[in-house]
């Protein structure tokens, strides 16, 4: 089952304030890009240098043509399939905004921003 209209764009910068050679959102990329593959899943799944939110790794923005833009922080250790689940209901929107009692639990408690989509 695809999942177009959503690109999950996840930070590979960030460290682990213990350990300076961890990237949580690093590794997040590997697992999510294998999971998504067990699952047979088809999201588009892209690392990106840094999203600006470093004290709360990892993190991840969903975006979509013509749709609200989500960064998503507080990532690390988060259950992969609720990640996933979140980027869907993302993805099954006309503008990105998903409703409050559709959002996952990681979804409802890491949002740090919405940003609106260029006209």
């Amino acid at each position: 089952m695809a999942a177009p209209g959503v690109t999950v764009f996840v930070c590979v910068s960030c460290r682990d304030g213990g350990d300076a050679d961890m990237r949580p959102g690093a590794l997040l990329l590997e697992a999510l890009r294998t999971r998504l593959d067990e699952r047979n899943l088809e999201i588009a799944v892209e690392p990106v240098e840094c999203l600006a939110v470093c004290k709360r790794p990892a993190t991840v923005a969903f975006a979509g043509d013509g749709k609200w833009t989500y960064v998503i922080g507080d990532l690390e250790g988060v259950h992969l399939d609720e990640l996933i689940d979140s980027a869907q209901s993302f993805a099954a929107t006309d503008n990105g905004i998903v409703a409050w009692k559709d959002r996952p639990a990681c979804f409802k408690k890491g949002v740090v921003s919405r940003t609106p989509p260029l006209r």
